[in-house]
């Protein structure tokens, strides 16, 4: 698959992540931080503010400047340590998982262990507002700090360009089936059946697979593609509203009508107006 479908067909998987941040601190390590050989279920951020010390990642080994920014994956085997004799990292850190589906969004891409922060101050300063927002939790400090995480993790890929890990190609390509294959029946009366007989997949095993891979049942995403095509309609097109709800696959326009409003909270003729 071509790096500019893989990103495509990414970003669509990337538009459901759930950000959690498990903890967030400021910590200056000891001479004897050091922990061998472990798998955590979570990622890892550090910013390095000061000090030296040693990474591992699946085999990769680091040695950290002040101003990087450094990710530990979840769910692969890593080690970290001080350096003897060295000032050990003075660093802003933080415990999070970024969840696509049934996965980590690190599960899928291939990323560097360490990269240079363009804007140190900026990352400095989300780090500090992360770690108070953190110790808050309240309403509106969790989801300021689900705003935060997701820039820090926005400005960690913008250094690099993106790459499916090379074990999950095959995952990739059979989602991107999907999605090209929902795209071009949504006039249709899509079915599990319809999908899985197209992958030649059991429904069953179907319907556990596209939960795993896009986070919701099969029924709600293809309503989803849906009700997208419907707004695209609307905004760009002089179509009737017969004719819109046909090419989304509302055979029924009072039922089209119906399931928009629900969805945006306009009537089709009213979104018209509002974004023509």
């Amino acid at each position: 698959m071509k790096l500019q479908e893989e990103e495509s067909t990414l970003l669509e998987l990337i538009d459901n992540v759930q950000i959690r941040v498990e903890v967030a601190h400021r910590t200056q390590c000891a001479q004897d931080w050091r922990d061998m050989d472990f798998v955590p279920e979570f990622n890892r951020f550090y910013f390095i503010l000061e000090g030296e010390g040693r990474l591992e990642v699946d085999g990769r080994e680091s040695f950290p400047r002040p101003g990087q920014l450094c990710l530990m994956p979840a769910f692969v085997r890593q080690s970290y340590s001080a350096l003897q004799d060295r000032q050990p990292f003075h660093k802003y850190w933080c415990h999070f998982t970024a969840s696509v589906g049934a996965f980590d969004l690190f599960q899928w891409i291939n990323a560097p262990l360490c990269i240079d922060i363009p804007d140190p101050d900026r990352m400095k300063q989300l780090f500090a507002e992360l770690t108070e927002l953190h110790i808050r939790r309240t309403l509106v400090s969790v989801l300021r700090e689900k705003a935060i995480m997701l820039e820090i993790i926005s400005t960690f890929l913008e250094q690099m360009p993106v790459q499916v890990l090379k074990h999950r190609s095959e995952d990739m390509q059979r989602i991107r089936f999907i999605q090209d294959y929902v795209e071009a029946h949504l006039q249709e009366s899509l079915s599990v059946n319809d999908m899985a007989a197209a992958l030649h997949l059991h429904p069953n095993y179907f319907i556990s697979y596209f939960k795993k891979q896009f986070g919701m049942p099969p029924a709600k995403y293809v309503n989803r593609k849906r009700m997208d095509k419907a707004r695209l309609l609307l905004a760009s097109t002089s179509l009737s509203i017969k004719e819109i709800a046909e090419r989304a696959g509302f055979p029924d326009t009072q039922h089209f009508a119906k399931s928009f409003r629900k969805e945006t909270g306009l009537s089709p003729t009213e979104y018209r107006a509002a974004y023509a």
